[in-house]
């Protein structure tokens, strides 16, 4: 599976762009701010539904426009499949397959399994535990049939009985029968993304370690421990105790909203003790470990886009990764660089085809 075509229409710093990509290899060069990202970010729209970058869709239109229009074409097995991804000013999004729509967007996702290595990567281990869910959460929803909807449920009733539980706090008063037509939903959804998550960790942990190995060649230890209340078997009880400190609050306070993930090196936490060098391993062994197990949930390898990596990685990881693409691990790469001349140079020796795609910055008038 690879993206062979993308026009963009005044999508972001694009106001109308065709590409053909190669099978392998695509680096995409250019002048910082010229819109190198953004074309990895129309990529990741059009198979995740959304952003990469921000949460709010209308900022992918582009200053001057009203709207924008993300078209590509996949080969699967050469079979020609052309997804569409449009946006007026206003409106919701609109996702088409072969022009047909879909009606729900959570059916796309997964169909063209991708994978994002970006500068920002380093807030899964600065910020906090929301974060870190996100990030296990993306993985979930494109691997793990049935996830997204649960997922997708579960917050809607959240944002509910948290709505209900201000209520009650405006008003001083307390419907308790009305609290548990959303206690009992949520404590189902609990239990069951609690199992799809703790089920996801015992095939994602072994493939991160090594990951972490092949990326160091170090001897440490490294672990991502997840922690969540709704393992204990009374978790049902547990929640209902909890509600005079939800009305006093007006939130909930338990569920898998408030699981964790704690990264460790050599048993203490990684954000403390971890050396930059072991935090970049860290990092990309995350990413790569959510390739190859996406890569077997789905029967067919990720696209991966690696934004502007060539300055934050040093060569020995640099290498490694070039060494996944030569061992044919990787399928379709798409890379960002600033330095077309240290792309040539690093990526002169690889053997699968490489193909340049030379952005030129736009001025805004």
């Amino acid at each position: 599976m690879w993206l062979e075509k993308l026009r963009l229409t005044y999508f972001k710093s694009y106001e109308e762009k065709a590409f053909t990509f190669g099978k392998h290899v695509n680096c995409i060069v250019g002048e910082n701010g010229s819109g190198k990202t953004n074309l990895l970010d129309a990529i990741y729209f059009l198979t995740l539904t959304k952003s990469a970058f921000h949460n709010q869709d209308a900022l992918g239109i582009r200053h001057t426009a009203d709207f924008f229009l993300i078209d590509g074409v996949f080969n699967e097995y050469d079979k020609h499949i052309q997804i569409t991804c449009s946006l007026q000013r206003g409106q919701r999004k609109v996702f088409m397959a072969d022009k047909k729509h879909y009606e729900r967007l959570s059916d796309h996702i997964g169909l063209f399994p991708v994978v994002l290595i970006a500068p920002d990567d380093t807030d899964l281990i600065r910020d906090g535990s929301e974060e870190r869910r996100r990030f296990f959460d993306g993985v979930l929803g494109q691997a793990v049939p049935g996830y997204l909807g649960d997922f997708l449920h579960y917050n809607k009733i959240l944002t509910q009985r948290n709505g209900l539980l201000k209520l009650f706090a405006e008003r001083n008063y307390l419907d308790e029968d009305l609290l548990e037509t959303y206690n009992e939903p949520l404590i189902v959804l609990s239990q069951r993304i609690h199992e799809h998550r703790a089920t996801f960790m015992q095939k994602f942990i072994p493939l991160f370690c090594k990951y972490y190995e092949f990326l160091s060649s170090g001897h440490e230890k490294v672990d991502v421990i997840y922690e969540s209340e709704v393992a204990t078997p009374d978790f049902p009880a547990e929640f209902r105790r909890n509600r005079s400190r939800d009305l006093h609050a007006q939130r909930t306070g338990k569920g898998v909203h408030k699981d964790e993930y704690v990264f460790e090196i050599d048993g203490v936490t990684l954000k403390k003790f971890g050396s930059q060098g072991q935090q970049k391993s860290f990092l990309i062994a995350l990413k790569l470990a959510q390739f190859e197990l996406l890569k077997e949930e789905k029967g067919k390898t990720p696209i991966l886009l690696l934004d502007d990596i060539f300055d934050k990685l040093d060569d020995r990881r640099i290498h490694k990764l070039i060494e996944l693409i030569d061992t044919g691990f990787l399928a379709q790469v798409f890379i960002t660089d600033a330095r077309p001349e240290r792309s040539q140079r690093i990526l002169e020796h690889v053997k699968a085809d490489v193909r340049f795609f030379e952005i030129e910055k736009v001025l805004k008038g």
